[in-house]
C-alpha cells in the first residue's frame, strides 16, 4: 500500500489521510462546530500579542495556532475529497 505525507507531516495511505479529513470536515460544519471552531480561532489565530510576551508564551501560542490551522486545512481537504467523490 502506498503512503502518503498528510497535512499534518506523517505518512499514512492516502485514503486514511482522506478519511481523518472527511471526519473533520463532518465534525466542524455542524452550527457546533462552527462555534467551536470561530472561538478557538478567536483565542488563537487572531489573538495579539504585545511586545514583552516571553518566548516561551509565544511558542506556545504558535503551536497552538499550528493546530487551529490545521483543521481549518483537514476541513477544506475534506470538501475536496467528498466533491470528488461525487
Amino acid at each position: 500500500m502506498s503512503r502518503h505525507l498528510g497535512l499534518d507531516g506523517f505518512e499514512r495511505p492516502k485514503s486514511e489521510e482522506d478519511k481523518i479529513s472527511q471526519n473533520f470536515t463532518t465534525l466542524f460544519r455542524t452550527p457546533t462546530g462552527e462555534a467551536i471552531l470561530k472561538y478557538l480561532r478567536s483565542i488563537t489565530i487572531e489573538a495579539v500579542n504585545g511586545a514583552g510576551v516571553s518566548n516561551d508564551a509565544l511558542r506556545h501560542l504558535e503551536g497552538q495556532r499550528y493546530l487551529v490551522g490545521l483543521i481549518e486545512r483537514r476541513i477544506v481537504h475534506g470538501e475536496k475529497v467528498r466533491s470528488n467523490g461525487k
